[in-house]
């Protein structure tokens, strides 16, 4: 599962992380008022001599509980050949282990080694100036039989079905610009097996039928990507906004990539990057600290220890003029435009959100009130206080859709007029009052699942180092200005900090002939 610079950035926003703490307060405690240090009673965390973090919470209020891990690791962590392997490895992460999904391993590794040979072998002959077309094919057709021969040792969807047979549900994935997160909720009477499981993926993972999977996830860039107006032109607004620094890249990955890399690529990925000190593991519901940390230590503690990833070199520089990138489409138009500003660990990100809920966040915002609503020039109009992620320096980002027989010029006039009057002039009470009141409301509906409550407290764990940033945001939140959001907004929506993406609509004969962007 890949796409998730939206719902990351969410996750990480402090409004929805209100949103999650109050919810898991008014339904785990009937008290009217709970703080920190109540919450502190039902937390234990636990770090284990690897360097990987658990956090177990214990919400007894059905017999099952969730997990979410977090790894520190995303396809910010790819370089130029290798794109879209943080996504792949995740795939990978459900094949199995040395155990599960194989019929006799000792044979399985000894296949998987021939398979990897024979690829090597046809991709350089295939990369080779003036290359035989006979010595290709047949160099592709050993690699491809070979395949077959390693695929049937393969028990195919083991790992799935143990967790299936055993009461679990919600078993998924997903990849961003800025970590991985694994997750799915088990019986309560079941921790020695998810351990067991979890443990074994992450200590032993096993890249088989990794060239069958790395197909799969070129259809879903041709289905996400190439064959979707948005994210082709979200792409083209990435690679505009990002000269140097890896957000500039889909976390699918580009095609020839793709279509390039190797299982040792992969393996290399892992040896780098997968150190049990970039995992966080947050485990809520029927659990307790005192019996499930003996289990943790059991299984996890056998894991070795590794040197941590490097840090990321590279910083995006300072942009000195509006960049500007049309995509000519019989799509209908979409207009985007983008701001540089800090990453999420920055003392003014709470700004940003406020600014996010009163620019484009929903059916009440200035936004959606006057180009959907009241101009009726767009079907849709949005922010997204950070985009593609939060991890490092982003974007703040504005998304619109122009409605049928209307052009990106107005929906671009309508927008530029309330980024400016954001800058003008101090937003008033009734505004910044209704952020704060639509978190609390949102909080109150919501009265957040385990797995809601396990992505928080895990994201906030590793971006922060501290789960208890749930808590100081929602006072950062309380905390923010009419004078705030209109110094951050002077200080963020220049024009020589901005970043223009459209589609450009029209018929299917000029956008064959027409250039992809300028």
């Amino acid at each position: 599962m890949i796409g998730l610079q939206k719902s990351r950035s969410g996750i990480l926003r402090t409004l929805a992380a209100a949103t999650m703490l109050a919810g898991f307060l008014l339904a785990a405690a009937p008290a009217a008022a709970q703080g920190l240090e109540d919450f502190e009673k039902k937390v234990t965390v636990h770090k284990l001599a690897n360097g990987w973090t658990f956090v177990i919470v214990e919400r007894p209020i059905a017999p099952v509980f969730t997990f979410a891990t977090v790894v520190d690791v995303g396809a910010a962590q790819e370089v130029d050949g290798i794109s879209g392997l943080a996504h792949m490895f995740e795939h990978m992460a459900f094949k199995g282990t040395d155990t599960i999904g194989t019929r006799n391993f000792k044979a399985e590794l000894k296949a998987l080694d021939a398979v990897e040979a024979a690829y090597m072998a046809y991709d350089t002959e295939r990369r080779r100036p003036g290359a035989a077309e006979a010595r290709v094919e047949e160099a592709k057709k050993k690699w491809l039989d070979l395949q077959e021969e390693a695929g049937s040792y393969v028990v195919k969807n083991e790992f799935d079905e143990i967790i299936d047979r055993s009461g679990g549900v919600g078993l998924n994935a997903g990849t961003n610009s800025d970590s991985t997160i694994y997750f799915y909720s088990l019986p309560a009477n079941k921790t020695e097996l998810w351990a067991f499981l979890e443990s074994g993926r992450f200590a032993r993972p096993v890249f088989r039928q990794f060239y069958k999977e790395r197909d799969v996830v070129m259809e879903e860039r041709r289905m996400r990507t190439e064959s979707s107006p948005f994210g082709r032109l979200f792409e083209a607004f990435l690679g505009e906004g990002f000269n140097a620094h890896p957000y500039g890249r889909m976390v699918v990955g580009h095609m020839s990539d793709l279509q390039s890399f190797s299982a040792t690529d992969a393996q290399d990925f892992y040896d780098k990057y997968y150190a049990p000190s970039s995992f966080v593991t947050v485990l809520v519901g029927d659990v307790k600290g005192t019996e499930v940390i003996p289990v943790i230590e059991s299984y996890f503690g056998r894991i070795p220890a590794r040197d941590p990833a490097p840090p990321l070199r590279t910083v995006e520089p300072e942009q000195k003029g509006e960049r500007v990138v049309k995509l000519q489409d019989p799509a209908q138009p979409i207009y985007m435009e983008g701001y540089h500003r800090p990453a999420v660990t920055d003392p003014d990100d709470a700004v940003y959100d406020a600014m996010d809920t009163i620019l484009g966040g929903g059916r009440t915002s200035r936004l959606y009130r006057r180009l959907v609503r009241d101009e009726q020039i767009a079907a849709v109009a949005q922010t997204n206080a950070a985009l593609p992620g939060g991890k490092y320096p982003t974007m703040f980002v504005v998304i619109a859709a122009a409605s049928k027989g209307r052009t990106n010029g107005e929906v671009q006039t309508s927008i530029r007029e309330e980024i400016e009057r954001l800058t003008r002039e101090e937003v008033t009470e009734e505004e910044l009052a209704m952020v704060k009141a639509r978190a609390k409301a949102d909080l109150i509906r919501g009265l957040a699942s385990n797995q809601g409550l396990a992505f928080q407290l895990a994201l906030f764990q590793t971006r922060f180092g501290d789960w208890r940033e749930l808590f100081r945001n929602v006072d950062r939140l309380d905390k923010v200005t009419r004078a705030d959001i209109l110094r951050v907004a002077q200080a963020t929506f220049k024009d020589t900090n901005r970043t223009i993406a459209m589609i450009e609509t029209t018929s299917d004969s000029a956008a064959k002939q027409a250039p992809s962007g300028e």
